[in-house]
């Protein structure tokens, strides 16, 4: 079979290409001194007379936005480029005051990157990044259901963004969602971007064409402004099947921009798709040129901290299965603090820890919203509770209790075990006491014990299920089950 056999939909072959676009983390705009926090700000109150593009206003550009960038390059898989510019790209939006915006056309900061992608079924992909360069946002438009005007909001004129723009190389909607995700990962880890999605720090746009034939593109619609995974999938599952049925009935696909309605789970078409040459670019007079030098370089690159794929290597090494490590790297984005370091201490405690991060901690951080856990706190946690499961002090369902009462209180206990001891939590493990309840059991239980006498195991469970019911969960299952089969003659196995 071909490889293009295998992404075959209803007899078409999709091509997917994805631009995205990356709010950089900057305290102030791209070409003014403005606040970029414009998250809780009231509308038109985070401008100047740069975001109004007012006559004989001069930007200056923002440097921390190009060493993020930077920085950006290498979580790209390749360098920034030592020379770049800044052209303007001319067209009307009410919200674009300037009738212009600033971004790199010809020679952008970013060139010639490649990512690694995860698909859900255990399989691989490289996908090549054509491009990613540095330009303003432009405002925000508003309009209010049922009144005859619209509302323009200008705190989000000038923010530093990121486009990254891949090559057309993936296939279906489930590419597109990994390559996505992966462009999440790889911004925050490299400290890009807060990569916040529900507030538009990063937002993608889809390009879907699909042919008959592998080797030729079809006509491209693309679907402006989708800000979650599941949105791309979605979005892109639907304009495929969309541009087929349209072939299918004799007609033309259009190239055009199109919007997302998350609520009907469909695209809605926009505005005719412009090219290039309706822009009218040309380089920007009021901003001289990006020269980058070595220093610059070697500087950006040693601030670049552990990248998803390293993270990947390491853990997977520690014996963790795919899905446990997708689910610790994406946890790593929402936690300010990093409990990765923990995990990948030693191959001892990477599966303990591992699975007390997915359920407990990751379950107590989403249900405390806004909680910040302290990292030497987590680390004695996890430290003593692992010290008192190993001595058989504790049961693996206390140690879920007790972490979570150590999470929350955000207190660095001296002494764990008292703790412990506090909550009534220490497995019982002396051997008179647990004998005792063993004799009681067996006694009130007569026919599963004589079940298990004739070689029926299983009631094995049954008889130590309820000594934890006499014990009230504090006996140590390990030593009541010895103890059960030395009680009914039994060989341990």
């Amino acid at each position: 079979m071909k490889v293009e056999d295998k992404y075959m939909v209803r007899g078409y072959y999709p091509t997917i290409g994805i631009e995205c676009h990356v709010q950089l983390k900057t305290k102030t705009k791209l070409f003014s001194s403005v606040s970029n926090e414009a998250r809780d700000a009231l509308p038109n109150t985070l401008i100047n007379h740069i975001c109004y593009g007012l006559p004989g206003a001069l930007p200056k550009l923002n440097g921390e936005a190009v060493r993020l960038a930077a920085k950006a390059a290498y979580a790209l898989g390749t360098e920034p480029q030592r020379f770049s510019k800044f052209d303007r790209k001319h067209y009307f939006y009410p919200d674009l005051p300037k009738g212009y915006q600033i971004s790199q056309f010809e020679q952008p900061i970013i060139l010639d990157g490649k990512i690694t992608i995860y698909l859900e079924d255990g399989t691989e992909k490289t996908v090549a990044i054509t491009r990613a360069h540095l330009e303003e946002d432009a405002g925000k438009s508003t309009h209010p259901t049922g009144a005859d005007y619209s509302l323009v909001d200008l705190n989000r004129a000038g923010t530093p963004l990121l486009e990254i723009v891949s090559e057309p190389e993936l296939h279906t909607s489930a590419e597109a969602k990994a390559y996505a995700k992966e462009l999440w990962l790889r911004m925050k880890y490299a400290g890009v971007s807060d990569v916040d999605l529900y507030h538009g720090n990063m937002r993608f746009d889809v390009n879907v064409s699909v042919s008959k034939d592998p080797s030729t593109f079809g006509t491209r619609s693309e679907t402006k402004n989708l800000n979650s995974f599941r949105s791309v999938e979605k979005a892109i599952d639907y304009e495929i099947n969309r541009q087929i049925d349209l072939l299918e009935q004799g007609e033309k696909v259009v190239q055009e921009t199109r919007g997302w309605l998350d609520d009907q789970l469909k695209t809605v078409s926009q505005r005719s798709k412009e090219d290039a040459h309706d822009y009218r670019y040309f380089p920007d007079p009021d901003i001289p040129p990006i020269v980058l030098d070595d220093d610059f370089i070697e500087q950006t690159k040693s601030e670049i901290f552990t990248l998803p794929d390293e993270w990947r290597q390491r853990l997977f090494k520690l014996g963790l299965d795919k899905q446990t490590v997708e689910t610790l790297l994406e946890f790593q984005v929402e936690a300010p603090t990093d409990f990765l370091s923990l995990i990948t201490q030693d191959e001892k405690t990477a599966k303990i820890y591992s699975n007390w991060v997915i359920n407990t901690e990751i379950p107590f951080v989403r249900e405390h919203q806004g909680v910040i856990i302290n990292e030497q706190t987590r680390n004695n946690a996890y430290s003593g509770v692992y010290t008192l499961v190993s001595n058989g002090k504790l049961s693996s369902n206390n140690a879920k209790i007790l972490l979570e009462i150590l999470l929350e209180n955000q207190v660095d206990y001296k002494d764990i075990e008292q703790l412990a001891a506090d909550h009534n939590l220490i497995q019982e493990n002396d051997t008179a006491t647990l004998e005792l309840i063993v004799d009681s059991v067996i006694a009130d239980n007569p026919k599963p014990a004589e079940d298990v006498r004739n070689g029926e195991l299983k009631a094995i469970g049954f008889l130590v299920g309820k000594v934890m019911q006499s014990s009230k969960g504090k006996a140590n299952p390990a030593e009541v089950q010895k103890i059960m089969r030395k009680r009914l003659g039994v060989s341990d196995e």
